[in-house]
């Protein structure tokens, strides 16, 4: 796995979109934080040290040894990471008058600069600081200032190694990638080798030589990663990988025999088990969010292993992890707190004693998609809306029954149909309904009707770390709410959700 650019996590909340940033200039990079810095720094061609919610003159903020990095390979340091570096060289940073949040733009740039080829004066940039650089280090230079922040950027003397007081992973500041361009192509000569196409040929190599002739287990979901992973494991390994698609009864509907008809012409090896029953019985009075998520965990993982065990000599159990899910698990304040467990996170039960390969988990969701679209991989599948991994059980309010599965799968349908219909599909990351556990009066007729009402909700998002709610067209919305009262007995009223993540979260549950 080729290295090229380290980004070393203070806890920063940009730290994984400085990453993304990175990898859409084609140039591959890893997140480590700040406290396990990797031994061999050789195959490293550069570094960058994120922001961080600490103050560098609190005591207890992070103190990282850069005596192998800094003077040695290219450094940038963004907001805290420049602040650390002036801080602990022997520059003064100290609290600022007022907290600078948001715009603002470079008022000053010093000329000749590689650092900020291509980026003019008056160039918006995005601050999110309460600190500041009041003086700069000896052999510090000041190389850009904004109106309000003199520091903005700085060069050391003698190195390639840089500081700047905002953002340029965040797309409010204008010239961010062109300015990590600059530090990254131009001063630090990292290659632009990390392409879809070269991710596929490293990666079928790698596991041609890591699994060798044995045999493949991988857990289909049709969804994006699942069908991606299984795709370029089929490549390496062709009739040694063996798939299961399981369905739990909490799919939407007439799903389970649509993503088996997608794969047959895909030359996948795939088994389809329905497992309904096996599920149902399991969650029967369980409304605890947490709760459902567990049984459903547990029931899936009884169910592959009755199916793997019917695999001979089956060697590894393939994932679709992808690097999101391990920058969470190695977080620089240790695995994040638990906001909802996911099924197929945590590690294997004693009694499959498979080892674990995960082809994607070096990639974001958007590089997955366009290494799928490489190997030729159907866009419709690709362009796929994400899908929790315990179906319909969260998008259900409350303990789980047949018929209110059967409901919200005729909802569900109605709004994905009507999102196609309106060619609004492809322009949503996700959308769904969500059954909620509150009847409401209604008139139907000369009939007053007490039933069931629905959540519609669509997102727009890059990786679901972040999202907005999608301002859907009113007539579009009336015509999806008439079209559920009127055909899905059991609901009487239907409701839009308006919520962006954060504070909400994308799923109810």
């Amino acid at each position: 796995m080729q290295k090229n650019v380290l980004i070393l996590d203070f806890g920063s909340q940009y730290t994984q979109l400085i990453a993304r940033r990175v990898r859409e200039l084609n140039i591959y990079c890893e997140i480590h934080p700040f406290n396990k810095i990797p031994e061999d720094l050789s195959v490293f061609k550069a570094a960058i040290l994120s922001g961080s919610p600490f103050s560098c003159r609190n005591p207890e903020a992070p103190k990282p040894d850069l005596s192998k990095i800094k003077g040695k390979i290219p450094l940038l340091g963004v907001c805290f990471g420049a602040q650390f570096m002036a801080h602990n060289y022997g520059g003064k940073v100290d609290s600022s008058n007022t907290r600078e949040f948001g715009r603002a733009n470079l008022s000053f740039i010093k000329d000749g600069e590689l650092f900020f080829e291509n980026i003019l004066e008056q160039s918006q940039v995005w601050m999110s600081h309460s600190d500041s650089i009041k003086d700069l280090p000896e052999h510090f230079t000041r190389i850009a200032s904004t109106a309000d922040v003199l520091n903005a950027a700085y060069k050391i003397e003698g190195e390639d190694t840089y500081g700047i007081q905002f953002h340029p992973e965040v797309y409010h500041s204008t010239d961010g990638a062109q300015l990590l361009e600059n530090f990254l192509v131009k001063i630090a000569k990292v290659p632009q080798s990390w392409t879809p196409s070269a991710f596929v040929d490293m990666t079928v190599s790698e596991l041609k030589e890591k699994i060798g002739t044995d045999k493949v287990i991988l857990g289909l979901s049709g969804g994006v990663d699942s069908t991606v992973a299984a795709t370029l494991l089929h490549k390496a390994i062709g009739k040694n990988l063996h798939c299961i698609f399981v369905n739990n009864g909490l799919l939407r509907k007439n799903e389970f025999d649509s993503v088996l008809d997608q794969y047959k012409d895909m030359g996948l090896n795939v088994k389809g088990v329905d497992a309904t029953d096996r599920f149902m019985d399991a969650l029967k009075g369980i409304s605890d969010p947490e709760k459902k998520r567990k049984v459903i965990g547990n029931s899936f993982i009884e169910v592959f292993d009755d199916e793997s065990s019917l695999v001979e000599d089956a060697t590894f159990l393939a994932q679709g992890t992808i690097y999101p899910d391990v920058i969470e698990s190695i977080s620089v304040n240790g695995p994040s707190a638990t906001i909802k467990s996911h099924h197929n996170v945590g590690g294997l039960p004693d009694f499959m004693k498979l080892k674990v390969v995960e082809p994607l988990r070096m990639l974001f969701k958007d590089e997955v998609r366009r290494v799928g679209a490489e190997m030729g991989i159907d866009q419709k599948l690709l362009g796929r809306h994400p899908f929790p991994g315990p179906g319909l059980a969260i998008r259900i309010l409350g303990d789980i029954t047949l018929e209110k599965v059967r409901v919200l799968q005729e909802v569900d349908a109605i709004f994905i149909d009507a999102l196609r219909e309106w060619h609004l599909y492809d322009k949503v990351w996700q959308a769904g309904a969500i059954l909620l556990p509150v009847d409401s009066v209604g008139v139907m007729g000369d009939e007053r009707t007490y039933e069931k009402v629905v959540a519609l909700r669509a997102v727009e998002s890059t990786d679901g770390m972040t999202a907005d709610w999608v301002d859907l067209p009113h007539k579009f919305l009336q015509k999806v709410s008439n079209q559920i009262i009127n055909r899905v007995k059991g609901v009487n009223r239907v409701v839009y959700d308006i919520s962006s993540k954060p504070p909400a979260t994308i799923e109810w549950e």
